[in-house]
């Protein structure tokens, strides 16, 4: 059998968005670069469009004015896109609530929950914690009453509550519409289960 080489790629490699964006958060003008890495500033204008490759001597030369490694101009970005009907159905505890974690499940640093709640719905007449250091509830439509420690919030659509985990909280749509709510658990507390 024959071997077969791999073609190159004709889509050209991307790489002046990752140039400029180091520049800028070292504060950085493209003068700067220009002056300590001998480059013209139209050079690395047009290199940060990408209208134009530099060399490879010129690209090391670069990023060791920016102290990036060339390596991480390469890196392919991690990501995951979960479509809200194959998201997980999840139960964290409520009653006549549909909830659905919009994260992946290996995903440690935060986890996304949407939460569908019938008129009457409930987290439970007991405050519950949730082993996390921050949530974040923002509520997309309708309302929603959250209680904190003995304080209750009145919270409509477009607001959003930011809390300990850890503080003891429920929640109740007392009102006669469906509410769609957001919680952001940071880092992720729970893999959930199906």
């Amino acid at each position: 059998m024959k071997p077969v080489h791999p073609r190159a790629s004709r889509e050209p490699v991307r790489i002046g968005a990752k140039l400029r964006a180091s520049r800028l958060a070292q504060g950085l003008t493209v003068a700067q670069v220009a002056e300590a890495s001998g480059l013209t500033r139209g050079f690395l204008s047009r290199v940060e469009r990408d209208e134009t490759s530099p060399s490879v001597s010129t690209l090391i030369t670069i990023c060791q004015v920016l102290s990036l490694p060339v390596g991480d101009l390469f890196e392919t970005v991690e990501s995951d896109l979960i479509r809200l009907d194959d998201a997980p159905l999840i139960n964290m505890g409520g009653s006549d609530v549909v909830e659905r974690m919009l994260t992946p499940r290996g995903q440690g640093r935060v986890q996304v929950l949407r939460s569908v709640m019938q008129p009457g719905a409930s987290g439970g007449d007991d405050p519950y914690t949730v082993n996390c250091d921050v949530e974040v509830l923002h509520i997309v439509s309708g309302e929603l009453k959250l209680r904190l420690g003995n304080e209750w919030h009145h919270l409509t659509a477009g607001d959003t509550m930011t809390f300990p985990g850890r503080e003891p909280h429920t929640w109740r749509n007392e009102s006669d519409s469906e509410t769609i709510a957001f919680w952001t658990l940071i880092p992720a507390p729970w893999s959930g289960s199906q």
